[in-house]
């Protein structure tokens, strides 16, 4: 086991093609495990982190400068997302099984063949790890979860702002793997800036997953799309999640609505995916005066110091713009210990500059725009870029439809008088959005439909059944949810055990 006080050397090319080999050879054998046997082994995986939290969490503390609880909790959702996967493995429904049988008397004036379509790995994954979540989108997150649980080993490309939590967390993950039963070369973990783009290169890799900046995701996204036979890049590259706050808003609720805001473009210091870095509010409502009296929370170090030194660099575009006026500012909003800082302008200057005032900026800034007219705000919505969420603060009897669909049209998940940077794991969430948000806006990072990604569809066509995946098996040893001739036919049995 390796230490905790040294940084792990960076993984050389040689041993990235042998770990990107090793995941190649090992993903037959890891397609083959029973739904049963895989989830145990994502379950074994939450168990194992779970039981070296008090190792964990500290170890986390002192690389990324977030607080114990932040952690502890950012740590339980990582090994609940596990748990989710596992249970979605078993449960069948992301197969897609679907069984046309043969029809002689098919409408379309030809005879139907027998065919059959289900969802398949794609084979080793390579994932990205993000920084500000070190847990939930590191290592052991939710790439890890959903790739494992398609059937797809995972090489982890390891942040550099956790080297020393990363290589724990994937000493841990590889033991509970392999005492699992899962085959050698299901798990491992990168480390340096060559080992990711090299590996995002060979051709073993048959897909990657990503969670940071637009420069770097667009890189790889780039690398991806060039290489020879061209892989699937699931990237998630930033967002400025615009928030509207309604007249109605702003005069039947607006100490709440303030206190929210603040609340949410702060923290984390302001490092999340989803913070509201713009707020749309009526001109001569009271609201901007009200946000510029409210007590902003006290400055906290960021996670690192690339982080803060590019912070500091768009903070100070924004404060330089011609355009725009500080509303309120926290104490030394440029220092160590970050305070928070809010801008403001109006709806005419930031639709003549866009593309500047509506870049994210990644820390515990946010920029208020003050509108004339409810009516403007679909027109404002539309000229910004893809996002990963929008929020609507208003009341029920505003007329706001067009502005819902615009934003609709804009982003992945749209909200109703709550804040973005609540992401919860469901069936249902939806993290991703048009591009810059994400390279894929029909896909997912958070939540079970997460693993579509890593699965491609086959279609067997007059297959002796002998030769069939399992799932597509007439009878349905699997024991899932299948659509047969068009009607879904419930589970039959017990899925397999053994």
């Amino acid at each position: 086991m390796s230490t905790e006080t040294t940084v792990p050397a960076d993984t050389t090319d040689a041993e990235v093609d042998h770990l990107v080999r090793a995941a190649a050879a090992a993903a037959p054998a890891w397609v083959a495990r029973t739904p049963t046997d895989r989830a145990a082994a994502l379950t074994a995986v939450a168990d194992a982190l779970d039981a070296a939290r008090d190792g964990l969490v500290p170890l986390a503390g002192r690389e990324t400068h977030l607080p114990e609880g932040r952690l502890a909790g950012e740590l339980r959702r990582t090994t609940f997302q596990l748990r989710l996967f596992a249970e979605v493995v078993t449960q069948g429904a992301y197969l897609d099984a679907r069984i046309d049988h043969a029809d002689p008397d098919w409408p379309m004036g030809a005879a139907r063949p027998d065919l059959r379509r289900v969802n398949e790995p794609l084979g080793p994954v390579l994932v990205f790890a993000a920084s500000n979540f070190p847990f939930a989108f590191s290592v052991a997150g939710g790439d890890t979860a959903s790739a494992l649980a398609a059937g797809c080993p995972v090489l982890l490309k390891a942040h550099p702002g956790h080297p020393r939590l990363s290589r724990r967390t994937g000493e841990i993950v590889v033991d509970a793997l392999r005492g699992a039963g899962a085959p050698e070369g299901t798990f491992a973990v990168l480390h340096g800036l060559t080992a990711g783009t090299t590996a995002l290169r060979h051709p073993d890799v048959r897909a990657a997953a990503f969670t940071g900046s637009q420069r770097a995701g667009r890189a790889l996204f780039d690398i991806a799309a060039a290489r020879p036979e061209p892989v699937p890049f699931y990237g998630e590259l930033g967002s400025v999640n615009p928030a509207f706050v309604t007249p109605s808003a702003a005069t039947q609720r607006a100490e709440q609505v303030a206190a929210g805001f603040v609340a949410s473009f702060t923290m984390g210091v302001g490092q999340f995916c989803t913070k509201p870095g713009l707020l749309f509010v009526p001109r001569g409502s009271g609201f901007a005066e009200r946000l510029a009296g409210v007590e902003l929370p006290a400055g906290a170090r960021m996670l690192n110091e690339r982080l803060h030194a590019g912070y500091v660099e768009r903070l100070g575009e924004l404060r330089a713009h011609p355009a725009v006026r500080v509303l309120a500012e926290g104490a030394d909003p440029l220092g160590e210990l970050t305070g928070p800082t809010v801008l403001a302008t109006s709806a005419q200057d930031f639709r003549a500059a866009p593309a500047e005032l509506a870049a994210e900026c990644f820390g515990p800034t946010a920029l208020v725009v003050e509108y004339d007219d409810v009516a403007e705000l679909p027109a404002l919505a539309a000229t910004l870029e893809g996002q990963l969420t929008a929020t609507i603060q208003g009341s029920a009897g505003d007329d706001v439809a067009d502005l819902v669909a615009t934003l609709a049209g804009r982003a992945g998940r749209v909200l109703w008088n709550e804040w973005p940077t609540g992401v919860s794991v469901t069936h249902a969430q939806q993290h991703g959005g048009p591009y810059p948000a994400t390279t894929a806006p029909t896909t997912t990072s958070v939540g079970t439909a997460a693993i579509t990604r890593f699965l491609r569809p086959v279609a067997y066509q007059n297959m002796p059944e002998q030769f069939l995946p399992a799932a597509l098996r007439e009878d349905n040893p699997l024991g899932i949810p299948r659509l047969v001739d068009g009607r879904l036919a419930q589970r039959t049995q017990a899925p397999a055990t053994s």
